[in-house]
């Protein structure tokens, strides 16, 4: 498993004694065991969807990506009588759909570590797994498995992709969707003053707490080729890239508040600039923009 490099930031640092002493050293899984070395990478998952701030971050990555999802499913021509298996789904807005569209004639899994936020009454079967350690549901019997970004946070990306395509029926097809946030790691693209730096400071900040996690920063370029390494075929990607907006604002409000605590702890930001920082989003200050999305998807061969 790869790791991104912090980026230095080529603006001199403000004073952060308010916060105390800036650290400037060095998932969506089960948590290490506590025999394991310091050395060891820390694998639970940062964004935790058991936080009070997850269901705000699942309305609006619905809001910035649904459409381009459900868009990838019409490409690949899912019908009424599919059987689809929605993998790490979090919240309820994908799986509602792939039910509404594949039609009491099929049939849909949505499976998560923390069920918290899916709806049992849905449409939809619900149930507890985890993408790395469990077997796959149903083997060999799904028309397409889907997982946006939950790739990036696993520690074992092969193994969670070779669950996925062991679900998979004969020229079934495979959806993975994983931001990339070393290709662009900026929160503002126009860095024009001190809240936009800082903002792009904070955003470094929660990318080295990411990867502290052990998630992948480089992941979603990778997509194309892990799937062909995983044995699919006819494999494809594209990329999305929301730029500014009500949606990209109040994602970022809820990101920062999720993990302050983690950031202060880490010595990464102190109270006064992430105030001033959330100060500066919900008026409306900032462009914020968002790291890629990158859609890959291939065909297992029948």
């Amino acid at each position: 498993m790869t790791s991104s490099q912090p980026v230095v930031d080529p603006e001199p640092e403000p004073d952060r004694t308010a916060g105390g002493p800036v650290n400037t050293g060095g998932a969506r899984s089960r948590p290490p065991s506590p025999d394991a070395p310091e050395s060891s990478p820390d694998h639970r998952y940062l964004l935790d969807n058991a936080r009070v701030e997850a269901g705000e971050r699942f309305t609006w990555l619905a809001e910035l990506f649904d459409g381009v999802t459900r868009g990838h499913f019409d490409r690949l021509g899912m019908r009424a009588g599919w059987r689809c298996w929605e993998v790490g789904a979090g919240g309820p807005g994908i799986p509602e759909a792939l039910a509404a569209a594949v039609g009491p004639t099929g049939y849909v899994l949505a499976t998560d570590i923390n069920l918290a936020w899916l709806d049992p009454h849905g449409g939809y079967e619900v149930l507890r797994h985890d993408i790395v350690g469990d077997p796959p549901p149903q083997p060999g019997t799904f028309d397409l498995v889907h997982a946006r970004l939950v790739l990036v946070h696993v520690p074992d990306r092969a193994r969670a992709l070779a669950t996925m395509m062991a679900a998979l029926r004969p020229g079934g097809w495979l959806l993975a969707e994983d931001a990339d946030t070393e290709l662009q790691p900026l929160a503002c693209l126009d860095e024009v003053g001190p809240a936009q730096r800082r903002a792009n400071r904070l955003r470094r900040a929660v990318r080295e707490l990411m990867t502290r996690r052990g998630a992948d920063l480089r992941y979603g370029r990778t997509l194309p080729r892990a799937l062909r390494t995983a044995g699919l075929v006819d494999v494809t990607a594209a990329g999305c890239f929301p730029v500014g907006g009500v949606a990209c604002d109040r994602l970022e409000a809820a990101t920062v508040r999720m993990v302050r605590a983690e950031l202060l702890a880490a010595g990464l930001a102190n109270d006064v600039e992430i105030d001033a920082h959330l100060a500066a989003v919900d008026a409306g200050e900032l462009d914020l923009t968002l790291a890629p999305l990158i859609s890959a998807w291939g065909r297992r061969p029948g």
